[in-house]
C-alpha cells in the first residue's frame, strides 16, 4: 500500500488557502477605506462651486488644491488593487501582486491621512480661525499616526494577535 501522505504538498496546500485569505483580507480593507475617500473627494468637489469659496484667501485655496489632490490620489490607490486584480485574472504570481497591492494600499492610506489632515484644517480654519486650524490639523494628524500606525506596531511586537 502506498502512503498518500505528502507533507510538502499539504504545507503548500495550507499555504495556498492562507494566501487566498490575505488577499481576501487586503481587499476587504480596501473596501473600509474606499468610503472615507470617496465621501471627501465628493465634499472637496462640489466645494469650489459654492458662493462661499471666491471669498476664501489664497493660502485656503492652496491647502484646498493640495487636499482635493491628496484625496484623489487616495482614491486611486485605494481602488488600483481591485482593479488590477480583476485584469489580471487569474493571478500568476499570487504573492507579488499581494506584496505590491500591500504596498499600493499603504501609499493610498498614507495620501487619505494627509487628506484627512489637511481637509480638518480647512474646516475648523474657517470656523474658529488659522491657529485653531492649525492646532485641529495637529491633532487629527497625531490620532491618525495613532490609530493607524503606531498602535498596530506596538501590538505587533508586543503581543501576538
Amino acid at each position: 500500500m502506498v502512503n498518500d501522505i505528502n507533507p510538502e504538498r499539504d504545507q503548500k496546500e495550507q499555504q495556498d488557502a492562507n494566501d487566498s485569505g490575505d488577499l481576501s483580507d487586503l481587499l476587504s480593507e480596501l473596501r473600509i477605506l474606499l468610503p472615507g475617500a470617496q465621501m471627501l473627494t465628493a465634499f472637496l468637489i462640489i466645494l469650489p462651486f459654492n458662493g462661499g469659496f471666491a471669498k476664501i484667501v489664497q493660502a485656503e485655496k492652496i491647502v484646498f488644491l493640495a487636499t482635493f489632490f491628496l484625496s484623489m490620489t487616495s482614491l486611486v490607490l485605494l481602488s488600483a488593487p481591485a482593479i488590477q486584480h480583476r485584469i489580471m485574472r487569474p493571478l500568476n504570481d499570487r504573492e507579488r501582486f499581494k506584496r505590491v497591492a500591500d504596498r499600493i494600499m499603504m501609499a493610498g492610506a498614507l495620501s487619505l491621512a494627509f487628506a484627512f489632515t489637511l481637509g480638518t484644517n480647512l474646516v475648523i480654519s474657517e470656523v474658529f480661525g488659522h491657529v485653531a486650524g492649525i492646532v485641529a490639523c495637529a491633532i487629527i494628524a497625531t490620532l491618525i499616526m495613532a490609530m493607524w500606525w503606531w498602535m498596530p506596531m506596538y501590538l505587533r511586537h508586543r503581543t501576538t494577535i
